[in-house]
């Protein structure tokens, strides 16, 4: 009877120890964004193929933010506004022809993401970003 009565509790003990080591639970955006985010582009007008073509990575830190689009090599640069509720980040590159090519990313947190729209002369595009 002894045995029987002892199950039980050393089930519930194991029990106990797997939540205990479970690991926390990720912090919102909005109070936890420092660090790298990840996702992908989605096309929502022109043409986007070269921006969508792979994972693109959104860096946070205190003093500033850069957005590289499908990982490329152009990165868009910026400064985390105070609080870290809205992201702002942009470059403008000259092209062959000497015309200006502004590239743009505009984010805020939503829940445990960030959303955000990249803009260029040629492209539209959304993205979610997770960690």
């Amino acid at each position: 009877m002894i045995a029987c009565l002892a199950r039980p509790a050393v089930v519930a003990l194991g029990l106990a120890g797997i939540v205990a080591f479970a690991p926390p639970a990720a912090a919102d955006a909005l109070h936890d964004p420092k660090g790298l985010w990840t996702g992908q582009l989605v096309a929502d007008k022109g043409n986007c193929s070269d921006e969508t073509r792979d994972t693109s990575t959104f860096q946070v830190g205190s003093k500033t933010l850069t957005f590289t689009p499908a990982d490329g090599s152009v990165p868009l640069r910026g400064k985390p506004e105070k609080g870290y509720a809205h992201y702002h980040a942009e470059t403008l590159l000259q092209q062959p022809s000497g015309a200006a090519f502004p590239m743009v990313f505009e984010a805020h947190p939503e829940g445990k993401t960030i959303v955000g729209i990249y803009g260029t002369p040629r492209c539209r595009a959304h993205i979610v970003l997770h960690r």
